[in-house]
């Protein structure tokens, strides 16, 4: 497993990172899912307080009770739920997040947090405010580091130039380059990390029927899937092959893989000892389909 500096924090985290979000119910099944992940080498765990009301959070900290110093635990807010549990709504204002905290660090049964993450964004908020909340947390010791969960690259510049964020984690794959475009060298510039989701498409890479997904349509996706599937073999699947495509970026530091199955890790564990795809292989997806820009929050 290859580690790297997160950003310009004193995290150094694997480069697959582990997505808490497709566990399931079962404590004890998450348990033996999480703890195989550490043992292959897996540091980074990435959870949210938005994932079943905080369910999610609890588990990942039942699982790792008594080991905290062998994990980083990554976590989000900004999503704060209703009353009623009907649905939620966004609020990244500085007492909420003071608040919301603390919550976290019960549920996760930790007196900090390794990457305290803001769960979106946009040019409304009272952004100043978001980040004097991340600055207190870090001098109260309750996180060590904090960024962003954004794909807007306008709200991507603000936090450039006015915070310290180690990292913004955003969607990223042969499907969605729109990072490409505006968002990672200038994340690389800035010794900001990048924590990738999404780098299967939503399975449109591996096993879905292909369908229209942004603004490619049902064609373009099914070529750039056969793309990945003429790269794969019996020693490498369609999905490390898709995974391992968006690693290859320089300004990449990990790419976090939802995980619910055994077979799903232990296929992730796997990009860790396949070799770096070639110059030549990672051409040959790039030329499967133009690279896509974004049209909104530029």
């Amino acid at each position: 497993m290859q580690y790297k500096s997160l950003g310009k924090s004193e995290l150094r985290v694997s480069e697959i990172s582990f997505g808490c979000m497709s566990l399931g119910e079962d404590d004890r099944q998450n348990q033996q899912l999480l703890h195989r992940a550490l043992e292959s080498g897996i540091n980074l765990f990435d959870t949210a307080d938005l994932y079943g009301q905080g369910r999610n959070e609890e588990t990942v900290g039942r699982a790792f009770k008594g080991m905290r110093q062998q994990v980083m635990l990554a976590t989000k807010v900004g999503n704060q739920w209703r009353t009623d549990g009907s649905g939620w709504d966004w609020n990244p204002r500085k007492d909420y997040i003071l608040r919301a905290v603390e919550a976290s660090l019960k549920r996760l049964q930790t007196d900090y947090i390794d990457l305290y993450q803001l769960h979106g964004g946009t040019l409304d908020d009272p952004v100043d405010e978001t980040i004097e909340a991340f600055e207190r947390l870090t001098q109260q010791g309750k996180i060590r580091a904090y960024g962003i969960s954004s794909i807007r690259p306008n709200v991507i510049r603000t936090y450039i130039n006015r915070s310290r964020i180690a990292c913004v984690m955003m969607q990223y794959s042969l499907l969605d380059r729109r990072p490409e475009d505006s968002c990672l060298d200038l994340l690389r510039e800035n010794q900001i990390g990048v924590l990738v989701r999404g780098s299967v498409a939503q399975g449109l890479l591996i096993n879905k029927p292909a369908t229209a997904y942004l603004n490619f349509t049902e064609k373009e996706v099914g070529k750039a899937a056969k793309a990945v599937r003429d790269l794969a073999s019996d020693e490498r699947t369609e999905a490390q092959i898709a995974i391992r495509y968006v690693l290859h970026h320089p300004a990449v530091t990990s790419t976090v893989l939802g995980v619910r199955t055994p077979a799903q890790l232990e296929e992730g564990i796997g990009v860790a000892t396949m070799q770096p795809l070639t110059s030549q292989e990672i051409a040959q997806l790039s030329q499967a389909l133009p690279v896509n820009t974004y049209e909104l929050h530029r």
